[in-house]
């Protein structure tokens, strides 16, 4: 019969969400190599050319990765505070809102709802507010970027009511 403590002869549970972000890594590394061997591989005389830069980031990757999944395996990560959905939602809605809008309604438009419905995902609820507010400050950064530095950024009605 023995006694004492039993939880050290239970085996660790990997950490589940650090194993899928290893994956990702290990995903993007994948890519970036099978792009770099498309590449023409001249060096010169130095041997560095345009595959270098993206070889190393491949291999800082997969050392990542592997790191990633020994710490998943020892139990290294702190606990993760519970996700709330609601805030992500509001963030993502917005994000491909602004894709959907911004080549028919312009940069402003479709900034500013991105912008109201950040603030949504915050806990700012009040889109008759944040929609104008938000559609104003992103036609000043519009001016300011499409008129005074002569960067293309795409106008829709409200930048051509104006210029």
């Amino acid at each position: 019969m023995t006694t004492g403590n039993h939880n050290h002869t239970h085996a660790r549970r990997p950490d589940w969400a650090a194993l899928a972000v290893a994956v990702v890594l290990s995903a993007i590394a994948a890519v970036i190599f099978f792009d770099v061997n498309r590449l023409e591989s001249s060096g010169g005389y130095s041997g560095i050319g345009p595959a270098t830069v993206p070889e190393v980031i491949a291999f800082c990757l997969v050392g990542l990765a592997i790191w990633t999944v020994v710490a998943a395996f020892r139990g290294d990560f702190p606990e993760r505070e519970h996700q709330e959905f609601p805030p992500v939602i509001w963030i993502v809605g917005g994000l491909a809102a602004q894709m959907l809008l911004l080549t028919t309604a312009g940069f402003s438009i479709a900034t500013g709802i991105l912008f109201a419905m950040t603030a949504a995902g915050f806990g700012k609820r009040k889109l008759w507010i944040s929609i104008p507010a938000g559609i104003a400050l992103a036609f000043v950064v519009w001016i300011a970027f499409a008129q005074l530095l002569q960067l293309s950024l795409p106008a829709g009605p409200l930048e051509r009511l104006f210029f």
